[in-house]
């Protein structure tokens, strides 16, 4: 084994061991005792895999054993351990110099992580990963590594008496770690892969409702990441997902002794900022201007702030608050099939006026001024929100949040969402605050009084924070709902008719949507792309979803709908100059589908050993996933106080 001092024992490297022990006919070898560090052929040092090579010849010599023959002599047609005949040249270019008797070849950065008798995960040194370019590759936590040997045992046993439990714990990696500020670009470069085309990244700050959960937010890029691999067919290597780890405000985790991310208050304001935008201009010089930047799980306050700063100025787009609105936007267009009349003969009451809310509102509105030619701020006009302190009138203005603002409208105060009901008499209510069961009996009672087809989006998740279920939602209107949710609910029997419901389901759209960028090369995300993506969803509804109720497609097909929404989004793109994929494929559907194949390279067991290639899809989730967790990619930046 291989210390990280420099010395070494007799076992073998991390990637084996390369003893050349030779004496020439005209001299004996001597080296001088040297340490080298391998530059690649781009200059920077450690790029690849660092080379330490010391001469033990002497120790070797006291040590060797008995038996062994301290010198190999040479044969001047073989190679210089013996074999073949010197076809390349190898023996004779080294004749005229010295050469080092033991070569020990020691990986650093991504794969030492890889190698599981080389990786001390936790236990590396702040030198050590410095040295090895682990840096932006595991968690600000350093554990020692006696405390790792001695729960080995501990470890395994643990592991083979709660095999089921602990698998999806064991199975899944887990890479990370820290970066001083000045240093992203380094921390971005020691990842292996270069052409990424995906990045997804969080801060941890708003996890799936969860709240603050620091680092340990990391779970969300690699699962939004596997479903642009799964469901939009882009290759898991050009996929890269990124925890910010700025600290944390909460304080069990602070508190807690196995938290591995960083312990201290989250980072605010211009410190905040100003790592941020590090972050953002090291992707672009890492990776170019075509790298798609996914913002994911960020509080309101910065989710907002990120998407107006870097949208012109980079190739990004919020889940959040973009893909949201597309996916409900899309569920809208297919209701009108069910209610009659255009998105600007209904009226909208959201519950809830945060990311999700604001970006569902603020793209209807943009579809129906598109669709009418009125302004803009007379089609929001038409749409009402309701959050924590009531409905979001133009009296509340001077203690509004900036994105809200452009939904005060005039009106009295209302308190609560069923006099808000009563008020406003929407056909449309949506639900998007993370409150369960706040869409009661006498709510959902109140919308169907006035609409014979009430439209009811119940969207946050998990299944426990919906507004309300379908169950519920189908029998207080008494079967006359167009019923929706964020989370699935299995058919419902309401007088002896069966109902099945939709799912307003991101994955819908922004795999699709990351497809369509990629393949036209575009440079920034539109409203426009947006709104294609969700008329492309909109469009795969069909008549008979429409009779079951479903007003949206069924997931089985997803594959086939995320060609057609990359179709859209790329002729979008092209329609508005932002691509650079020149000249534009014939047939953008048909170029989507083809790009959403995987292609491994297959060499066959024939003598011939030609190389072949396999066009292989991803319809077995099983076979993407364990390619997925072949290639482990969570990079977590911190800022040290």
């Amino acid at each position: 084994m291989l210390s990280l001092n420099g010395s070494c024992s007799l076992n073998n490297s991390l990637y084996g061991v390369s003893k050349t022990l030779t004496q020439s006919t005209q001299r004996k070898i001597s080296a001088p005792p040297v340490v080298v560090a391998a530059v690649s052929s781009n200059g920077r040092s450690g790029d690849g895999n660092v080379v330490l090579m010391e001469n033990t010849l002497n120790k070797m010599k006291e040590n060797a054993p008995s038996t062994s023959s301290p010198v190999i002599e040479k044969d001047s047609k073989s190679t210089v351990g013996g074999g073949v005949e010197d076809v390349y040249g190898e023996d004779s270019a080294t004749e005229d110099q010295y050469i080092t008797p033991w070569t020990v070849t020691v990986a650093s950065g991504y794969p030492l992580l890889r190698d599981p008798h080389y990786n001390k995960g936790l236990a590396f040194s702040e030198k050590e990963r410095d040295a090895h370019f682990l840096r932006g590759l595991l968690p600000p936590v350093a554990l020692s590594q006696e405390l790792q040997e001695r729960n080995e045992r501990l470890f395994y046993k643990l592991l083979i008496d709660n095999v089921e439990e602990l698998l999806p714990v064991v199975y899944t990696p887990t890479v990370g770690e820290a970066c001083q500020k000045g240093k992203i670009l380094e921390v971005l470069k020691n990842w292996p892969q270069k052409k990424i085309q995906v990045i997804v990244v969080t801060d941890g700050e708003r996890i799936l409702g969860l709240g603050d959960l620091g680092c340990q937010g990391m779970g969300i890029p690699v699962g939004k990441l596997s479903l642009y691999t799964a469901l939009g067919g882009i290759r898991p290597s050009a996929c890269l997902p990124v925890t910010i780890d700025v600290g944390t405000n909460n304080e069990q985790l602070l508190n807690d002794e196995f938290y591995i991310g960083l312990r201290r208050r989250r980072a605010t304001g211009q410190e905040y900022a100003e790592l941020l935008d590090e972050f953002m201009s090291a992707v672009k010089q890492n990776y170019g201007e075509k790298v798609l930047v996914q913002f994911e799980d960020f509080a309101n306050h910065n989710a907002f702030d990120l998407l107006a700063k870097y949208g012109s100025t980079h190739l990004v787009f919020n889940d959040d608050i973009q893909g949201t609105a597309s996916v409900v936007l899309a569920g809208l267009m297919s209701a009108l099939n069910l209610v009659g009349g255009t998105l600007a003969d209904q009226s909208f009451l959201f519950l809830g006026a945060g990311e999700a809310g604001t970006g569902i509102a603020e793209l209807i509105a943009l579809e129906m001024s598109k669709q009418t030619g009125a302004p803009l701020e007379e089609a929001r006009k038409k749409i009402w929100l309701v959050d924590s302190k009531g409905l979001i009138v133009r009296s509340r203005m001077g203690s509004l949040q900036h994105f809200k603002m452009p939904w005060a409208h005039e009106h009295e105060p209302v308190e609560n969402l069923l006099d808000a009901v009563k008020a406003i008499r929407p056909t449309i209510l949506i639900g998007s605050s993370g409150a369960g069961r706040t869409f009661t009996k006498e709510v959902v009672e109140a919308m169907a009084s006035y609409n014979e087809k009430p439209v009811i989006l119940a969207l946050s998740n998990p299944t426990s924070q919906s507004e309300c279920t379908a169950d519920e939602a189908y029998k207080w209107s008494e079967g006359r709902a167009i019923f929706a949710s964020g989370s699935p609910f299995g058919p419902v029997e309401y007088n002896g008719k069966v109902y099945v419901s939709g799912q307003a389901n991101n994955a819908y759209i922004f795999p699709g949507l990351g497809l369509g960028l990629i393949i036209s090369g575009a440079i920034r995300v539109h409203d426009d792309m947006l709104l294609a993506a969700s008329e492309a969803l909109a469009a795969e509804v069909s008549q008979e979803n429409l009779d079951k109720g479903l007003i949206y497609p069924p997931f089985s097909n997803i594959r086939k709908i995320s060609a057609q929404i990359a179709a859209r989004v790329a002729a979008k793109a092209y329609e508005l100059g932002l691509a650079t994929r020149l000249p534009p494929p014939e047939n953008l559907v048909e170029y989507a589908e083809s790009c959403m194949s995987i292609y491994f390279v297959h060499f066959s067991s024939q003598a011939d050993n030609r190389i072949r290639c396999l066009n292989v899809t991803c319809r077995m989730m099983n076979l993407v996933l364990k390619w997925d967790l072949q290639t482990p990619v969570l990079l977590a930046l911190v800022k040290y106080s």
